[in-house]
């Protein structure tokens, strides 16, 4: 017997050595799929020489001999580096992910194949000017030059979900501009939300969900809902996953040189998106005779979409301009075929679509279009004929003559406001709120995009497709859209706050993110004086003062505690500095609070999707407390709650919730704890043990009201809460003094590739608030990689 299990011990050691064998031995292999980033490359298409330098941070700088190999340049980096991301957003864009990851994602790729986002792309290509093309195609050739030349595997998650891509095209880079128009227009599912609340809540109680803008917050300058079917309502509004979901938001300033220490401008901005892997931004520094791009690239894309151009730099933030609407439209008498217009029944427009699936048969989808837009209600299965009407989604970002690739291009390469301000003639869709400055002290401001008119309504809720009263009658005109330059208070800020006083004649729109932010930034510009400088604004993005609990907490401060525990935490939040600081208890003890009171006010009537209906955060928890409030009671007891009664209850609630989390001593909670960013990966993130060994956990300051934005997870597994999902993936500020001492981060790293050492490796010092430069000396010590045109 003791031989026996001897035998089995060796056989066991034997079975383990060989496994970590072959485990060593797939690293290895996988290692291969690492960019090259030293020596020579011959590529075909090429006219001249590139050459590629790498700092030990894996910041890029390329250089080339003409502008059409600087795109071709660009295109085999990103591909080099963030392959599989680029793929990605191809297929979510072109309703492909089935192919490659099977059935699971259909209901996805239907989403995509009815708004045909690829249709839409194939005729902006067609709109656009020579100069633009000939960038997308070179930018492709580069691409495919990589895919050729690349002799090693193919990055991890090619192996795990086991295929190729593609080559890549010009189209599929104008599909990144449509999955950016949807990530940063949210106006859909605001109208479908409104649509499945009524008829069941009063006007009054569904318009405290959405509070108005109050009346001194900073400028930057029921009869339907039958026809409306609710599951197909609740679906579309949820199809999306986190990675795919609208979610913009941004902060961005402008300080002319009166202002300033320099006496030249001084431009701030830090884009707001997801925190995800691989991260959304590669910084690089492009350079070719005549043209010098500095800031962050998007792979998949050509053009710089932030930064400077030397003579230049611009940001953006988010306006949340209104440009979508769902029309009801009514099918025909004994006709499914068609559908009710002013002047008679219309067929539908149709398309036949097929979408693959792994290890499944085809998926047939026939598209729907009306002279409204694509019939977003067919994407639900459930479909929406039993209301005997469907729903269809008009937005710009949906017609084939967009062409804000052309704005891009141009206003890389615009060398003042006027030429600026032109190029964004073009710039359709999504809108968004462009911040200027230029070496010749100049500061603007302007929101363009293609705003609707409407005949009537005000675009908050599915409107009535048949008659033609809501129809859309033209676009507000560019020189009639919200603009300035060199404004007298020599500043510009925003932080998605109203950008336009109500007496605009136009509507853009009707609910605006709460003025928290802004309120902030312009109290500490304000504070500052005329000695402003780069440090300062590099320092005011780091600010963690949540303005936003400043106007709650006396409200919540006011009830009497149920018993000592709450009294104590009470205690601490009175004397709180209002930051919300990583190592502090304070701010896990208020979010855990305002998390508990928004279930207990909402979760008993809008069931567990309650927080779809929180947009607002803390702007709308304070009015649903506030006086005559209609949501305080709890409809799922017989007595009636008070407004004080939730806020007490909600926090004992909160403080169990911590407790169990955390221990019972309320001095050794800290906010960092339960408020780190994890940065997941949409595979790689779900698939155990390898989730493990990619995970990340980095502990932050911020919230979502702070202008160094950290939106708190509010939902999933309770050990989860709270952690930071949404943030500043980009930060820049922007001397126009010295544009070489402008300085920049990004919230992951420049690969994307996981086996990199620059995957993540920029995440601690962007959770930490340190930053990079991308001054030509940043490479004087660097890895080179020279591109040569292919041997005749």
């Amino acid at each position: 017997m003791r031989k026996l299990l001897k035998g089995l011990l060796y056989v066991c050691v034997g079975i383990a050595g060989l496994a970590v064998v072959a485990a060593g031995g797939l690293y290895l292999w996988l290692l291969g799929s690492l960019p090259k980033t030293e020596g020579d490359l011959r590529l075909a298409g090429f006219d001249a020489e590139v050459t590629v330098l790498r700092d030990r941070d894996g910041l890029v700088n390329i250089r080339a001999e003409n502008l059409l190999d600087l795109y071709r340049g660009l295109g085999f980096v990103h591909a080099q580096e963030r392959l599989w991301q680029m793929d990605f957003m191809r297929r979510t864009a072109g309703g492909e992910l089935s192919e490659v990851v099977g059935e699971r994602t259909l209901n996805l790729d239907r989403l995509f194949r009815t708004l045909g986002f690829r249709q839409v792309a194939e005729a902006n290509l067609e709109q656009l000017t020579a100069e633009t093309r000939d960038a997308l195609e070179a930018y492709a050739e580069g691409v495919n030059a990589f895919l050729t030349s690349h002799q090693g595997p193919l990055p991890l998650e090619f192996q795990i979900l086991r295929y190729s891509p593609k080559p890549w095209s010009a189209v599929d880079s104008l599909l990144w501009g449509r999955m950016m128009a949807l990530n940063l227009s949210d106006n859909w599912r605001a109208e479908l939300s409104r649509a499945r609340l009524a008829g069941r809540f009063s006007p009054e109680k569904i318009a405290a969900l959405w509070p108005s803008y109050p009346e001194d917050g900073p400028l930057t300058l029921q009869s339907r809902a039958r026809l409306v079917d609710q599951v197909v309502a609740e679906q579309l509004a949820t199809i999306l996953p986190p990675w795919a979901e609208p979610n913009g938001a941004s902060n961005a300033w402008a300080i002319d040189g009166s202002r300033t220490a320099s006496g030249k401008p001084v431009l701030a901005n830090d884009p707001h998106l997801s925190l995800d892997s691989p991260g959304f931004w590669m910084l690089a520094r492009l350079e070719a005779p005549g043209v010098t791009l500095v800031g962050a690239t998007a792979p998949g894309v050509p053009f710089l979409v932030l930064g400077h151009n030397g003579r230049l730099a611009w940001g953006l933030t988010s306006t949340h301009g209104d440009t979508q609407d769902f029309f009801i439209e009514r099918l025909a008498p004994g006709d499914p075929n068609s559908y009710e217009a002013p002047e008679g029944p219309l067929p539908f427009e149709i398309r036949d679509e097929v979408i693959r699936v792994r290890n499944g048969d085809a998926v047939r989808l026939t598209v729907r279009q009306t002279r409204h837009g694509p019939v977003m209600s067919d994407v639900i299965q459930a479909g929406s004929s039993e209301t005997g009407a469907v729903l269809a989604l008009s937005w710009p970002a949906l017609r084939g003559d967009d062409r804000t690739a052309d704005a891009l291009y141009g206003i890389n390469h615009a060398e003042n406001w006027p030429e600026f301000r032109a190029a964004l003639r073009q710039f359709h869709s999504p809108q968004q709120n462009f911040l200027y400055a230029d070496i010749d002290g100049n500061i603007g401001f302007i929101a363009p995009a293609r705003i609707p008119i409407r005949r009537a309504g005000d675009g908050q809720h599915p409107v009535p497709g048949w008659s033609g009263e809501f129809d859309w009658i033209g676009y507000v005109p560019f020189d009639e859209l919200p603009a300035t330059l060199n404004p007298k208070s020599g500043r510009l800020v925003n932080a998605n706050n109203k950008v336009v006083p109500d007496s605009y004649p136009h509507l853009i729109a009707v609910d605006w993110p709460p003025p928290y932010r802004a309120e902030r930034i312009v109290g500490e510009l304000t504070g500052k004086g005329a000695e402003h400088d780069v440090l300062d604004s590099v320092i005011l993005q780091q600010d963690i003062v949540a303005n936003g609990a400043r106007r709650i907490l006396p409200r919540l401060l006011s009830v009497p505690p149920n018993g000592d525990r709450a009294a104590a935490a009470m205690t601490m939040l009175r004397t709180w500095d209002l930051r919300m600081h990583r190592n502090a208890p304070e701010p896990l003890i208020l979010q855990a609070w305002i998390w508990a009171l928004s279930r207990e006010l909402l979760a008993d009537e809008l069931g567990k999707d309650y927080r779809e209906f929180l947009n607002g955060g803390l702007y709308t928890v304070e009015r649903l407390i506030g006086e005559d409030s209609l949501w305080c009671d709890n409809t799922d007891t017989e007595v009636e709650e008070t407004c004080d009664a939730q806020i007490a209850a909600s926090l004992d609630l909160a403080l169990d919730h911590l407790s169990g989390r955390f221990g019972h001593d309320m001095d050794d909670w800290r906010w960092g704890a339960a408020h780190a960013a994890r940065f997941p990966h949409p595979v790689l993130s779900r698939i155990p043990v390898v989730n493990r060994l990619f995970s990340r956990r980095i502990e932050s300051d911020g919230g979502n009201e702070t202008i160094n934005r950290a939106s708190a997870r509010l939902g999933g597994p309770s050990d989860r809460l709270f952690e930071n999902v949404h943030g500043a993936g980009y930060r820049a500020v922007y001397d126009l003094a010295d544009l070489d001492r402008s300085r920049f981060m990004v919230a992951t790293g420049q690969s994307g590739n996981p086996l990199s050492r620059f995957y993540g490796s920029l995440s601690r010092r962007w959770a930490d608030g340190l930053n990079v430069s991308l001054a030509p000396e940043t490479w004087a010590v660097a890895e080179q990689l020279r591109l040569l045109p292919a041997r005749e």
